[in-house]
C-alpha cells in the first residue's frame, strides 16, 4: 500500500504550464505512475521537470505561464525535461516594455503590529545595538580584526545592552583611482553602512594615514549624525603618538570603550512595524524556491507593505529575464525607467566581459532543478509579492522612502546583503533550497528552507521550513504570516540561528564601471 509520504507527487505552477516538478525526496524512478495517470519515461530527480504532454522539436516549454525554453528534440509525455534538452530563449529587449500598466491589488492597511527596537536620533530604528568599527583602507584590517577580538572578550561583557562589535573591513581605499568614474559606489556604500540603524549613530573609524580614501572624504562634515554630537571617533595608526603595535590596539580599545558606554545607555522601545526595513534575498536556489519559500516571502512582503514598512528585493542578474513583469508593476514611468537603466548596465557588463547570461545558473541551481536563468528569474521575482514598486536604488544608495523598493545589486549573497545594509536594512530574510550557512554580523538574518529535506538536515541553520507548502502541511499564507510574526520577534531581540552560531560575512565592496 502506498503511504501519503510515498505517493508520487508533482507540482504544476499554472494551468497553462506543460511541465511540472517532482516533489518527492530523492526523486522518482522511470515507470512511476502518478495519481493523475502520468507515467515517467525517465527517472526524474526531485525538483526537476517532467513533460505533461508530448513535445515536438522547437515546441515552447512553459513554467509559471512563461516560456522558459524550447525543446531541443522531440520528447514524449513523461520525459525528464533537463537543461540538456532545452534551448534557452533570447533575453527580453529593454525597449517596448510595459510601463506601469499593472495596477497593484487593493489591500487594506495592516495596523497594530509593533516590535521593540532602538530609536535613533535620525528617525531610523535599529533591531540590534552594535558597535561598528569602520576602516578606511584594507591595510588596517588585520589590526582591527585583532582589536575586535579583544574588545569582545575584555570590554563587551561589561556593557550588557550592547549586542556585538563588528569590524567593517574591506579591500578598498588605497592604490585606486579615487576620482575615477564609479569610484563613488564603494565610498558611499561604506559611508551608508556606517549609518545603518543597527549601529546607533555611533561612528568609529580606524585609518592608516596615507591612504587615498581619507576619513574626511569618507565622512564629509555633517554626514554622520551621532549620539554625542562630536566628530566620528577616529584612530589613525600612523599618528606620532603610536609607539608599536600594542599602543595602536590600546588606542582603538580606549576609543571603543567610549562608544560602548554611549551604546549601553540605549534601551528598546515600542515601535510600529512601519519602522522595519527588510531586505529579501535568495541563494543556493532550487526549483522549489519559486514554489514554497519565495512565494511565502512574497506574501510576507505584502503584509509588511500594508503595515507601512520598507521592503527591498534585489539581484539584477536574477530578475533581468523578468523585467517586463517588474516595469509593468512600477508605480510610475520614472520607476520603470530606473529599473531599465539598471538592467542595461548589466547587459553592458556582460558584453564587456565577453560572456552571456547563461553563466547564471550555478551547478547547484541546476542540480536542484533550475534549467536556466529564465526559470530561475521567475522563482526569484515572487519574493517581491504583488505590491506596486515605488522606488529604485542604485548600488550603495541609502533608502529614503517606504513601500516596495527595487535595490539594484549583484546576486552574490554577501555583496547583495552588503548593499542592502548600506540602504538601511535592519532585518534580512534569506531563502535557500540547496543550503548555505550565510549570515550577517550587522543585521539579523532569518533563513527559510524551500524543502522539508533541507530543513531536517540543516535543522539548526534554518529558521523557517517552507517545504511544508509542497508537502501540503501548510499554505503559502500560513508560512507568510509565520514569517511576518517571526520578523517582529527577531526585530525585538529574539536570536536567529545564524546569530546563535555567529555566522557572518566580512564586508565586501565592489566598484562597477559606470553606464556608458
Amino acid at each position: 500500500m502506498t503511504t501519503p509520504e510515498k505517493t508520487p507527487l508533482h507540482i504544476r505552477m499554472h494551468a497553462a504550464d506543460n511541465v511540472a516538478i517532482v516533489v518527492n525526496d530523492g526523486g522518482l524512478p522511470a515507470g512511476t505512475v502518478f495519481p493523475d495517470g502520468l507515467v515517467l519515461v525517465d527517472a526524474v530527480p526531485q525538483g526537476h521537470k517532467v513533460a505533461l504532454g508530448d513535445f515536438a522539436e522547437g515546441d515552447p516549454v512553459t513554467r509559471y505561464n512563461v516560456t522558459i525554453g524550447f525543446a531541443a528534440r522531440a520528447l514524449p509525455k513523461g520525459s525528464w525535461i533537463s537543461e540538456a534538452v532545452l534551448r534557452m530563449p533570447a533575453a527580453r529587449e529593454l525597449e517596448g516594455l510595459p510601463i506601469a500598466t499593472r495596477a497593484a491589488p487593493v489591500m487594506e492597511p495592516l495596523e497594530g503590529y509593533t516590535f521593540q527596537g532602538f530609536k535613533n536620533a535620525d528617525g531610523s530604528v535599529g533591531t540590534r545595538n552594535i558597535l561598528a568599527i569602520t576602516t578606511t583602507v584594507q591595510c588596517v584590517s588585520g589590526v582591527v580584526e585583532h582589536a575586535v577580538k579583544r574588545i569582545k572578550s575584555e570590554l563587551l561583557p561589561h556593557y550588557p545592552n550592547v549586542d556585538d562589535v563588528v569590524g567593517l573591513e574591506h579591500t578598498y581605499g588605497c592604490g585606486v583611482a579615487i576620482d575615477a568614474p564609479g569610484a563613488e559606489i564603494p565610498i558611499r556604500t561604506l559611508r551608508n553602512i556606517t549609518q545603518n540603524p543597527n549601529f546607533g549613530g555611533q561612528a568609529m573609524v580606524v585609518s592608516l594615514g596615507c591612504e587615498k580614501l581619507q576619513p574626511a572624504r569618507l565622512f564629509p562634515k555633517g554626514s554622520i549624525p551621532i549620539l554625542s554630537g562630536a566628530d566620528p571617533a577616529h584612530v589613525c595608526l600612523q599618528d606620532d603618538g603610536h609607539v608599536g603595535f600594542q599602543s595602536m590596539i590600546d588606542s582603538i580599545m580606549r576609543t571603543a570603550e567610549v562608544q560602548l558606554k554611549a551604546l549601553n545607555l540605549r534601551r528598546r522601545e515600542t515601535c510600529p512595524a512601519s519602522d522595519l526595513v527588510v531586505g529579501v534575498q535568495c541563494g543556493g536556489s532550487d526549483a522549489f524556491s519559486g514554489v514554497t519559500a519565495n512565494p511565502a516571502v512574497g506574501y510576507a512582503t505584502d503584509l509588511l507593505v500594508r503595515a507601512g514598512a520598507s521592503v527591498m528585493f534585489s539581484e539584477v542578474t536574477e530578475v533581468r529575464d523578468g523585467i517586463d513583469q517588474l516595469t509593468s508593476r512600477a508605480a510610475n514611468a520614472d520607476v520603470a525607467e530606473a529599473m531599465i537603466r539598471e538592467m542595461a548596465w548589466y547587459d553592458a557588463y556582460l558584453t564587456r566581459g565577453g560572456v552571456d547570461r547563461s553563466a547564471n545558473t550555478t551547478p547547484g541551481n541546476k542540480k536542484g532543478g533550475l534549467s536556466n536563468i529564465v526559470e530561475k528569474a521567475m522563482g526569484s521575482i515572487v519574493k517581491s509579492g504583488s505590491s506596486a514598486i515605488t522606488g529604485v536604488l542604485s548600488p550603495g544608495e541609502k533608502l529614503k522612502q517606504k513601500g516596495l523598493i527595487y535595490a539594484a545589486t549583484p546576486a552574490s549573497d554577501f555583496i547583495c546583503g552588503t548593499l542592502q545594509l548600506a540602504a538601511g536594512m535592519n532585518i534580512h530574510v534569506f531563502t535557500t533550497g540547496r543550503g548555505t550557512p550565510y549570515g550577517l554580523a550587522e543585521c539579523p538574518v532569518i533563513k527559510v528552507a524551500t524543502r522539508n529535506d533541507l530543513a531536517r538536515r540543516w535543522h539548526d541553520l534554518m529558521d523557517v521550513n517552507a517545504g511544508r507548502i509542497a508537502s501540503g502541511e501548510a499554505s503559502i499564507e500560513d508560512v507568510g504570516w509565520e514569517l511576518f510574526k517571526l520578523m517582529l520577534d527577531v526585530a525585538s531581540g529574539s536570536k536567529t540561528w545564524a546569530e546563535h552560531w555567529k555566522l557572518h560575512n566580512a564586508l565586501t565592496l565592489f566598484n562597477p564601471a559606470p553606464v556608458t
